[in-house]
């Protein structure tokens, strides 16, 4: 329920055009990307092709663009152009799993889109930073590939020290921060009423993609009979080598005087999709692999650090995570 005593400002789009009127808010590694494309395939949905537009997240701007990636709206009717193809009628969404995590998101959309309804995901704390580490190192944005070791850097990090040189947006590198569950939900429950705001947990949404999509269906008011494409569309993988990622997506933009001719040579005779799928099919057989069993005794000890916050999130939801999740067993 809305408690602030400084209400957030309210806006209308007027000619700027179609205002979302939900949010995926996050978070990564939780289900968002599959969620997000189970629904914008529904008739009464409209969904953008971006995924992450993040305009909301004002705390977590990445400090550069990526080399192969396109620029993200800074201003707002550049965020609102996204929408432009919203017909009369439709649901209008977006997914940004910066979101939840972010400390200015919350307000930010209800400045725009205060009757907004918000949809976020939880995990396990520690199957949830195992997830998410292995997908930053994926994005570069990490370089350290024992788990342990890049917890154990956050105090470094957050001083501004050992940050690897390609990591766009060092923010993330703070783990500890992306599990402060209970916090991330007040400052949506802080801005907007309670029946606005729909909490799922990844196991669930795992053990029933169909079912847990005609949940949401229903919480957004779209009809929930229609067939849902199940599907996963964000494997956890295991990044081999970023050395040689680099030097894949170097030739993939033409990055360096010798990427650029073979790019070009390339370019001229293999259309754009058949040039996309060899790329991905590239990474998939040379860079990417499958994750390794986990470190248990790491496991053990992330679940012993992060027992008090999912005992405070069990009372918030008024759901016994502490045995779903096996906290009640950890010795």
């Amino acid at each position: 329920m809305r408690t602030s005593t400084d209400p957030a400002p309210r806006f209308s789009g007027g000619a700027l055009g179609a205002v979302p009127d939900f949010f995926i808010v996050g978070h990564a590694k939780c289900g968002t990307t599959a969620l997000y494309e189970m629904l914008r395939g529904h008739p009464q949905v409209f969904m953008p092709e971006l995924k992450e537009p993040a305009y909301f997240a004002t705390d977590l701007r990445r400090r550069f663009q990526p080399r192969g990636s396109g620029p993200l709206p800074e201003t707002l009717p550049d965020y609102l152009a996204l929408f432009a193809g919203a017909g009369e009628g439709l649901r209008v969404g977006e997914a940004s799993s910066l979101y939840l995590w972010s400390r200015e998101a919350a307000r930010g959309i209800a400045g725009v889109s205060p009757q907004a309804s918000i949809i976020a995901i939880l995990r396990e704390p520690a199957s949830f930073l195992r997830s998410l580490h292995m997908q930053l190192l994926q994005n570069h944005i990490e370089s350290e590939k024992s788990l342990r070791r890049a917890i154990g850097l956050e105090p470094a990090r957050r001083a501004g020290r050992k940050i690897p040189r390609r990591s766009v947006r060092p923010q993330a590198l703070l783990y500890s921060e992306r599990v402060r569950y209970v916090e991330q939900l007040r400052r949506y429950h802080d801005v907007f009423a309670a029946e606005q705001l729909q909490v799922l947990i990844y196991d669930d949404f795992r053990a029933d993609n169909e079912g847990t999509v005609r949940r949401v269906r229903r919480f957004l008011g779209i009809d929930d009979s229609l067939p849902v494409d199940v599907g996963d569309a964000n494997p956890t993988v295991m990044m081999r080598s970023q050395q040689l990622d680099g030097l894949v997506n170097a030739v993939a933009v033409g990055h360096g005087p010798v990427s650029r001719t073979v790019k070009g040579a390339v370019k001229s005779v293999v259309p754009a999709g058949v040039r996309s799928r060899a790329l991905r099919a590239t990474q998939q057989r040379l860079v990417l692999g499958t994750p390794k069993p986990p470190d248990e005794e790491l496991m053990r000890e992330l679940r012993r650090r992060f027992a008090p916050e999912v005992v405070a999130l069990s009372s918030y939801l008024g759901r016994d995570l502490v045995s779903e999740w096996g906290y009640d067993s950890l010795d």
